[in-house]
């Protein structure tokens, strides 16, 4: 990293230092690219929009700090020297972190466009681009970050809930989202209809639903995983 480059930075990351440990919840565009004048324009444009911005001149850079741990999106180059913007989508998809991410380059051809695209990238612009169809992107990335964290977050505290049903309320619950009636699962389970109704009035309760489409709703939310261990 050269002199420019470390000395904005610095000035990008002094202001937010919790960015470094563990994230402010504020959305946070994250720039990646080996050019510093292109960071510092980006993140001057990011500011004037009313984001947050830190820039980063490599990959690895940013893979040792903390930052993608915040909320919002990533503007990245494609080549760089050492590993790629495309290098870096794939090592955080690997391990389960799709955050939106944008590609901007001047070395940008169809195979690489279609590469970034079906591997979930927001978008894939050229240099020069005009400000506000890069700022267009960034409020697209940063509102998709948004959603899955509700996502998220609604999946977790559905899989909390899942974990204080009995073994027989998950068995009732499973039998439930597979459509089957009381007395069907009655016969299944060898128990009878009233103690499947018991069954599922408790684990309504506990799952926190107030009726069947709910219920099948939160069963759908669920990790296939999750669903697989219901079914052995």
């Amino acid at each position: 990293m050269n002199a420019i480059a470390d000395r904005s930075l610095s000035w990008r990351l002094e202001p937010s230092a919790a960015h470094r440990n563990g994230g402010t919840g504020h959305p946070l565009v994250i720039i990646v690219d080996d050019d510093a004048s292109v960071c510092e324009a980006l993140s001057e444009l990011m500011l004037s929009a009313g984001f947050e911005a830190v820039s980063f001149s490599s990959t690895q850079a940013l893979l040792q700090t903390n930052v993608l741990e915040n909320p919002g999106c990533l503007i990245l180059d494609v080549r760089m020297p050492g590993s790629s913007g495309l290098d870096l989508q794939h090592h955080l998809t690997s391990r389960g972190n799709p955050k939106p991410i944008i590609f901007l380059t001047a070395h940008g051809d169809i195979p690489m466009t279609v590469q970034a695209m079906k591997a979930g990238a927001v978008d894939f612009l050229t240099k020069p681009v005009r400000d506000q169809t890069l700022l267009d992107a960034v409020g697209t990335a940063i509102a998709l970050d948004a959603a899955r964290r509700i996502e998220a977050a609604r999946v977790k505290c559905y899989l909390e809930r899942l974990r204080t049903l009995t073994p027989r309320e998950r068995e009732v619950l499973y039998e439930v989202a597979r459509g089957r009636l009381n007395k069907q699962i009655a016969y299944d389970l060898g128990i009878s209809e009233v103690t499947v109704k018991l069954h599922r009035g408790n684990l309504m309760r506990k799952m926190e639903v107030a009726s069947i489409g709910e219920l099948i709703r939160a069963w759908e939310a669920l990790p296939v995983t999750e669903k697989e261990a219901n079914a052995a």
